[in-house]
């Protein structure tokens, strides 16, 4: 029979847009203004923490809506801003510098929509208000690396030729200098390092010393490589923070902007992006005297480094294994002694390079290094904060056997600091120290307003819309702004699902825009019932042709719209991925509810029936 949906197509039409409504409800409920209390550098509130917050509140009168202790975190909600900032200022006082505290806008969404995932939408910074980084890297510290680098392949490159040397050293301005114990071969060895450095400015400056200096494309060369480097890691440890759509860019020759929109934790951000902590795995030199060592006698090939006790170890210099090689980190707990530990997976070349060492040097102690760049406190002549390299031997441990490209480090105080550790390996090693020098919080009140003219232009739109198809078309006009606003509801509760998805200015006129174009396929397929009418078809005949006959024509309208969409989603940044999203979307829903939806609407109503004049 024309025009009837089985029962079981009806269901799932009633289904999806049920799904819509719920997963759209998160929505309504607002924010509740909050403060975030963590631990910092691997601390973490307990209960005992938030039984001081909670004293603190009820001493000064201040009336919270909820506390809740999370993952280490303290969330406390307020009803009102004031409470908010007031006890942001008692917290901080009363916990000092060992936590950090950030005041944020937590979801009022209830526990049982949370319960099955109903979350409201995020917004972007644009709306909502975030956290702003401008970072500079040290380029110095990266020069210094890359003239360690070249010390150690000009060490193995002049023994491997036999050229005798006294001293490798580092001399000015990050230039190299070779002295050598045969003057006769300083022409030689000279030719042979242009020909293998030809990026190095290679000149003799003594009888017997040549002196290494960097070119200036080299120097750009390296300076460039930090940067790049640098963005693809902050980017994986923002990916980390679980913050959609940031924004990570460079800014000028040595600056990278990183924006946040909307994060939760302000301080715990921070700490991530600004981290420089990564692992060395250097083999411990037994033959030198320990005692010795520390009166300043230590070989030339090894130094000495301290361990959490304040106990020496005598290293190698040079590392097996650096955190360059780490493609996973995990933090568990060890099963024998139940301590905190990090599960580590290397690359194939770090697996080979562990695997080769560990052959050697069974039953030999090899030792994890830590190794971190923290801000001194001081200041150069620039301005710019001076960093400090800090150094401690995590564990030192015998290799028992011969491993690859998976192990565990053990020696760890606590499971958060296992957690920090095992975010920093994964999202890998800064290149070059980074400091933030400038911190900006953007407020939503911009947000606001852009939201409140977006809404007002998207509520004039759908109300134009609904009257000129309730003029135009009649009952079919009804049934055609039913499914505008089911269209509305589902890509609401839609963009509340997708992780990945958020609601930018861009993107409130992405829905905006596909407010008319969602009933642009109804009037494609109002029109041609009206031609099937006109053409002598009878009522039941003219609907079925109308939607079977125009399904073509929208099918390829949207196609092309949701591929245009695709394309911006790929080469776009931020603002444009924002209009890409909620415009195909808003499109691909607009094809199911134009067209399955008030199908369904005109079925009930004439589907089956003996009917001589339509309302359209």
């Amino acid at each position: 029979m024309l025009n009837r949906y089985p029962l079981w197509k009806n269901i799932m039409v009633i289904l999806v847009i049920a799904i819509g409504v719920l997963y759209s409800l998160p929505n309504l409920y607002g924010e509740d203004p909050a403060v975030q209390i963590s631990g910092t550098r691997g601390q973490q509130a307990d209960t005992a923490v938030l039984a001081d917050i909670q004293n603190l509140l009820n001493e000064n009168n201040l009336d919270s809506k909820s506390l809740s202790l999370n993952n280490g975190s303290i969330l406390v909600r307020f009803h009102n801003t004031d409470s908010q900032l007031l006890a942001k200022d008692k917290i901080a006082e009363k916990l000092g510098n060992a936590y950090s505290i950030a005041l944020n806008l937590a979801p009022a969404t209830p526990q049982w929509l949370s319960s099955i995932g109903g979350n409201p939408m995020k917004w972007g910074l644009d709306l909502r208000g975030g956290v702003r980084f401008l970072m500079e890297v040290d380029m110095n510290t990266a020069l210094g690396k890359r003239q360690e680098q070249l010390e150690d392949s000009l060490r193995t490159e002049l023994r491997k030729e036999k050229y005798r040397y006294s001293a490798i050293r580092a001399g000015n301005s990050f230039s190299t200098e070779i002295i050598l114990l045969k003057p006769e071969e300083l022409s030689t060895v000279e030719r042979f390092l242009r020909k293998k450095h030809p990026t190095l400015d290679v000149k003799s400056i003594s009888e017997n010393t040549l002196s290494l200096q960097f070119s200036e494309a080299a120097l750009i060369e390296a300076r460039d490589h930090a940067i790049e480097q640098n963005l693809s890691i902050l980017r994986r440890r923002v990916e980390e923070l679980g913050v959609a759509e940031p924004v990570i860019q460079r800014q000028g020759a040595e600056r990278i902007v990183v924006e946040l929109p909307g994060v939760q934790d302000t301080a715990r951000a921070k700490e991530i992006l600004g981290a420089t902590a990564t692992l060395e795995f250097r083999l411990v030199n037994q033959n030198a005297n320990l005692e010795a060592a520390l009166k300043g006698l230590v070989p030339s090939d090894s130094e000495v480094k301290y361990d959490r006790s304040g106990r020496p170890v005598v290293l190698y210099k040079r590392a097996v294994l650096g955190g360059e090689h780490i493609t996973n980190a995990s933090s568990g707990v060890d099963q024998n002694t139940s301590s905190p530990q990090v599960s580590v997976n290397l690359d194939s070349e770090g697996g080979e390079i562990m695997s080769q060492t560990t052959k050697l040097n069974l039953k030999k102690p090899m030792a994890t290094l830590y190794v971190e760049y923290k801000d001194s406190g001081k200041k150069d002549d620039n301005g710019k904060s001076i960093l400090e390299k800090h150094e401690e031997v995590i564990n030192v441990a015998t290799i028992q056997g011969r491993f690859g490209s998976q192990f565990q480090i053990t020696g760890i105080d606590s499971p958060a600091e296992a957690q920090n550790l095992s975010v920093l390996l994964r999202s890998g090693a800064l290149t070059a120290p980074i400091q933030i020098v400038e911190e900006r919080t953007v407020g939503p009140s911009l947000g606001a307003q852009n939201v409140e003219q977006g809404l007002t232009a998207g509520i004039w739109g759908l109300v134009i819309t609904i009257v000129f198809m309730l003029v135009y078309y009649k009952l079919f006009g009804f049934f055609a702004n039913i499914a505008l606003m089911a269209n509305m509801v589902l890509l609401v509760g839609l963009m509340s699902l997708l992780p990945g998805a958020t609601l930018t200015m861009p993107g409130i006129a992405g829905i905006v825009l596909s407010v008319g174009m969602s009933v642009d396929a109804n009037v494609l397929i109002f029109e041609r019932i009206r031609e099937e009418i006109r053409n002598g078809r009878t009522i039941q005949q003219a609907i079925h042709e109308g939607y079977s006959g125009a399904f073509s024509s929208i099918f390829d309208a949207n196609l092309t719209t949701i591929l245009t969409s695709i394309v911006l989603y790929a080469v776009g940044t931020g603002p444009v991925k924002g209009f890409a999203i909620t415009l195909s979307l808003g499109v691909a829903i607009s094809m199911f509810t134009a067209i399955t939806g008030t199908r369904m609407l005109a079925n009930w109503v004439y589907g089956g029936k003996r009917v001589k004049k339509l309302s359209i």
